[in-house]
C-alpha cells in the first residue's frame, strides 16, 4: 500500500481559507441577534480563529488544550474591542463598586463570547462530522 500523498500548498491555502470563512461566517451569523455590530465584530475575530486553528491543527491535531486556549486567546482579543460597559463608581468602595458593576461586565462578556465559542463549535464539529463521512464510519447497531 502507498502512503497517502501530501496535500499541495494551493490545497493547503484553500483548506486554510476554507476555515477561516466557515468560522468567521458561523460567529457571524451566531453574533446577529445581539446586533450589527457585535456579529461584525465576532465575524472578523472567528475569521482571525478559522486561521489560527487550521495551522493549530496541521502542527499539532491531537493537543485539545491548544485548541482551547486559541478560543480563550481570540474571545479575550475580541474583548479588547468591546465598548466601556459600566463607569467605576469613584465615590463606592471597591467591594460596592465591584458588586455593581461585575454582572453588567459578565453579562457583556459571555454576550461577546458565545458567537466565537459557537463558531469553534461549528467549525470542530464540521470536520469530525467530514472525517467520519470519509471514513464511512458506520453506527453502532444495537441488536434486538
Amino acid at each position: 500500500m502507498s502512503a497517502p500523498s501530501e496535500p499541495s500548498r494551493a490545497q493547503l491555502r484553500l483548506q486554510s481559507i476554507g476555515w477561516a470563512l466557515g468560522a468567521g461566517v458561523s460567529a457571524l451569523l451566531l453574533g446577529l441577534p445581539l446586533g450589527l455590530e457585535s456579529a461584525l465584530r465576532a465575524g472578523g475575530c472567528g475569521f482571525f480563529y478559522g486561521l489560527l486553528a487550521f495551522h493549530l491543527q496541521r502542527v499539532d491535531p491531537n493537543d485539545s488544550h491548544l485548541q482551547a486556549g486559541l478560543v480563550g486567546a481570540v474571545c479575550g482579543i475580541h474583548s479588547l474591542g468591546l465598548p466601556p460597559l459600566n463607569p467605576w463608581p469613584l465615590e463606592a468602595p471597591w467591594p460596592k463598586a465591584l458588586a455593581g458593576v461585575a454582572p453588567a461586565v459578565m453579562m457583556e462578556l459571555i454576550r461577546a463570547w458565545l458567537p466565537l465559542i459557537g463558531a469553534a463549535l461549528v467549525l470542530h464539529g464540521s470536520q469530525a462530522l467530514s472525517r467520519l463521512v470519509a471514513n464511512r464510519v458506520e453506527p453502532i447497531q444495537r441488536r434486538p
